[in-house]
């Protein structure tokens, strides 16, 4: 490997969102740093399995005012 062209390679903290900490090497920050997650495989819905829709600014409601009759009709027709 060439002399000064590498990052600095470094242990850090990474903090998850329940609270648990894990030290690992990184290039990220500086030696002894500590990362808080957001998001982690504890609370992410890939790997928890839970979902849920969020409604940012009315766009649920609108595709469901707008498209909510398209689909099967009704067998009183």
């Amino acid at each position: 490997m060439k002399k000064g062209i590498h990052p600095d390679y470094h242990e850090i903290t990474y903090v998850m969102t329940d609270g648990t900490e894990c030290k690992v090497r990184s290039t990220w920050g500086k030696a002894g740093d500590v990362m808080r997650l957001e998001i982690d495989p504890k609370s992410h819905p890939v790997w928890t399995g839970v979902r849920r829709l969020v409604d940012t600014g009315g766009q649920l409601s609108k595709f469901k005012n707008k498209y909510g009759n398209f689909g099967l009709k009704s067998e009183e027709a």
